[in-house]
């Protein structure tokens, strides 16, 4: 099997208002904000992590609250997010709960292999429920306005167009050392998606990679995904994963301390951001885990920059 990804880590979009962006993902889809930090390349934004009560990797969904207008959505992008819950029974109460929030939905249907129900947030942010059958770990959120068997349980598949899969499918393949699954026909009726599988494979360890030469390229704004991540267990892996990038002459970022984690940034050959990010030390680096998310948390290198960092925030309630 050689070196391994073992699954989706976190996935981090765009958000233009974040007070409602927290409402939304607290209040309707009942995940934990787990830490309210800022963006450590422009402290001026927010950046807001939603996860599961333990703030598992793997269930970590983000976001940057940049004042941008709104996507322009077309190829080159990360077009869904898929977010997993145990049973087709609980697509059922979804439905039925987003649209007594007026959330509008698709219909329960069978996509890529799993039962599914298309949905969007308020700023056109394109997510996708998916039953895994409960299989694997689940950590409920006992404050969540959602009943613990419906609630959602981590990262799905994550769906990316591409105009040509080949050089993606090559940096896939040969450098991410993923395993080409099967594929199905896109559906909204463009173009065939190939699944690509981590470690294990399963909904938690999947790429979803649509062929969409038709469309022009997204440009990125407010509803859009900014890139997303892929789990190595620890640093001693991505160290390797650094070398290995170095060793097919892939751009990279280098390693950067994120602190609660540590990354690697490199662009896929259509220009789409991939992170691979470790699995700790995690976001109880600097917070008990009973009060997550409860106040501004800030690395060790910005913390002398609290004052002035928090001046610049506007409220979230």
């Amino acid at each position: 099997m050689g070196l391994q990804l073992t699954g989706i880590h976190h996935l981090t979009a765009i958000t233009a208002n974040a007070p409602g962006n927290l409402r939304f993902y607290t209040g309707t889809l009942g995940l934990r904000l787990v830490k309210k930090t800022v963006n450590q390349d422009d402290t001026s934004a927010y950046h807001l992590f939603y996860a599961d009560a333990e703030a598992t990797p793997g269930t970590d969904l983000t976001f940057f609250d940049w004042p941008v207008g709104r996507e322009r959505r077309g190829t080159n992008s990360i077009v869904r997010t898929s977010l997993r819950v145990a049973s087709p029974e609980s697509l059922a109460w979804w439905k039925e709960r987003l649209a007594g929030k007026t959330v509008a939905t698709g219909e329960i249907g069978d996509v890529g292999g799993y039962p599914s129900l298309d949905f969007e947030d308020p700023e056109g942010q394109r997510l996708r429920l998916v039953s895994d059958g409960g299989k694997g770990d689940s950590h409920p959120w006992a404050q969540s306005p959602v009943p613990v068997e419906h609630q959602i349980r981590g990262l799905g598949p994550i769906v990316i167009s591409v105009p040509d899969i080949t050089n993606t499918e090559t940096v896939l393949t040969r450098v991410m050392n993923m395993h080409k699954a099967r594929d199905y026909a896109s559906p909204d009726g463009q173009g065939q998606v190939h699944v690509f599988e981590m470690g294990a494979g399963g909904p938690a360890a999947e790429l979803h990679v649509a062929v969409q030469p038709g469309l022009a390229p997204a440009r990125q704004g407010a509803g859009a995904v900014h890139h997303v991540a892929f789990r190595a267990p620890d640093q001693e892996t991505l160290h390797q994963w650094t070398a290995r990038l170095a060793e097919f002459r892939l751009p990279s970022s280098g390693e950067v301390e994120r602190y609660y984690f540590r990354s690697l940034y490199f662009r896929e050959p259509n220009g789409i951001l991939f992170e691979i990010a470790t699995d700790g030390p995690g976001f109880t680096a600097d917070e008990p885990l009973e009060t997550l998310g409860e106040r501004l948390a800030l690395p060790p290198f910005l913390e002398p920059n609290r004052a002035a960092i928090e001046a610049g925030l506007k409220p979230l309630a």
